[in-house]
């Protein structure tokens, strides 16, 4: 079981970056991204891009980091669910269906990652947060 050792951070690696770097584009783009928010009726617009960002680059530091990650985990399953169902529900396009899909998908991830935990790497572990379940990896 060692040798899996290292995969719950890359797990976090894989889905806290681009949450992370999604976070900080918008940061670089505001009218943009209050324009679209405003477009698909999300009430207050500026409020919704502050929430955005908040989760988006706090939720991927923590991830990357390890740090209150099952929390975090779920709630940015949380938020991942309600950008599917708000800013991806035109299933006529083929490229919102996909994006729906991809947003259940890291949903899925980030259930696991709320159930398992951090991982033996991460700041949860350094402060005994991490007592995570065992999964069976090798099949008997």
């Amino acid at each position: 079981m060692d040798r899996y050792k290292f995969l719950p951070l890359l797990s976090r690696i894989l889905i806290g970056a681009p949450f992370l770097m999604s976070g900080l584009s918008k940061l670089g783009a505001y009218a943009a991204t209050v324009a679209f928010i405003t477009a698909v009726g999300m009430p207050v617009p500026p409020l919704a891009f502050i929430v955005a960002v908040v989760i988006e680059v706090g939720g991927g530091l923590s991830l990357l980091l390890g740090y209150r990650t099952r929390l975090v985990a779920f709630v940015l399953a949380v938020f991942a669910v309600v950008a599917a169902i708000y800013f991806h529900h035109d299933f006529g396009d083929q490229n919102q269906m996909i994006h729906f899909m991809k947003n259940l998908m890291i949903t899925g991830g980030l259930l696991q990652i709320t159930y398992f935990g951090a991982g033996m790497f991460s700041l949860d572990a350094r402060v005994g947060r991490s007592k995570s379940p065992e999964a069976p990896l090798s099949a008997h």
